[in-house]
C-alpha cells in the first residue's frame, strides 16, 4: 500500500506541471497570423503626379516577446491609380514589400492574461517598424514601366484588437507608412516619397 500511495504521490507530482501548462496554454499562445484588407489614401503627389485613394492587403506573423510585447514580419501590397504618371493613360502605382518592427497590446481593462485581453474584452494596440519595399509603376496594359528596387521606409499604426473568441480577433487600425526612392520614367529620374495612411481591418488568429 504504501508503494502504490508514494507511486500515486510521485505521479501526481510529475503530471502536476503539465497540467498546469496545459490549463494555461490557451492563454498563453506565442503566435499569431493576421490577415489584414484596407483603403489607402496619399497624403502627397508621387513626385510631379497626383494618386487616388487605394486599397491594399496583406499579412503577418506575430511572435510574443514579452506579456505585452510582439515582434511582427510581414508582406504587404497597396495599389493607387494615376492619370498624370504616363502622359495619356491611366497608370498604377503599387508599393510592395516586406515589414517588420514590434507591437505592443494591452486589454482596457481587467486583469491581462498573458499579456492578451480576456475573449469578453477589447484591447488596442500600436506597432512601429520597417519596411523593404519598391514602388512599380504599371501602364495600362499591366507591363511594369518602372521598378525602384528595394529600399528602407517606416511605418506606425494604432488600432483595437476586438476578440471574437479564445483565438480569434478583429483587428481594426489606421497606420501611416513611408518609402522614399528613385523614380525613373522615361528619362527622367527624380526622387519621389510615397507616404499614405491606411484604414482597415485584419482577422487575427492565435496559436
Amino acid at each position: 500500500m504504501r508503494t502504490l500511495s508514494a507511486a500515486l504521490l510521485l505521479g501526481s507530482l510529475t503530471l502536476a506541471p503539465l497540467t498546469l501548462s496545459a490549463q494555461a496554454s490557451p492563454d498563453r499562445s506565442r503566435w499569431s497570423l493576421e490577415a489584414t484588407t484596407e483603403a489607402a489614401v496619399p497624403m502627397d503627389k508621387l513626385g510631379v503626379a497626383d494618386l487616388s485613394t487605394g486599397f491594399g492587403l496583406g499579412f503577418n506573423l506575430r511572435m510574443r516577446l514579452q506579456p505585452h510585447l510582439f515582434a511582427y514580419a510581414g508582406w504587404e501590397w497597396h495599389r493607387f491609380e494615376s492619370d498624370e504618371l504616363i502622359v495619356g493613360e491611366t497608370s498604377h502605382a503599387e508599393d510592395t514589400g516586406y515589414t517588420l518592427g514590434l507591437r505592443f497590446e494591452h486589454p482596457f481593462k481587467g486583469d491581462a492574461v498573458a499579456g492578451r485581453a480576456r475573449a469578453s474584452g477589447a484591447g488596442y494596440w500600436l506597432r512601429l517598424g520597417a519596411l523593404v519595399n519598391h514602388i512599380e509603376i504599371e501602364n495600362e496594359d499591366g507591363d511594369i514601366v518602372s521598378d525602384t528596387k528595394h529600399g528602407l521606409g517606416w511605418e506606425g499604426g494604432a488600432g483595437l484588437s476586438l476578440p471574437l473568441n479564445n483565438r480569434l480577433a478583429l483587428t481594426p487600425g489606421v497606420r501611416y507608412r513611408s518609402l522614399s526612392r528613385d523614380l525613373t520614367l522615361g528619362a527622367t529620374t527624380r526622387s519621389v516619397t510615397l507616404g499614405y495612411v491606411t484604414a482597415g481591418v485584419g482577422l487575427a488568429l492565435t496559436f
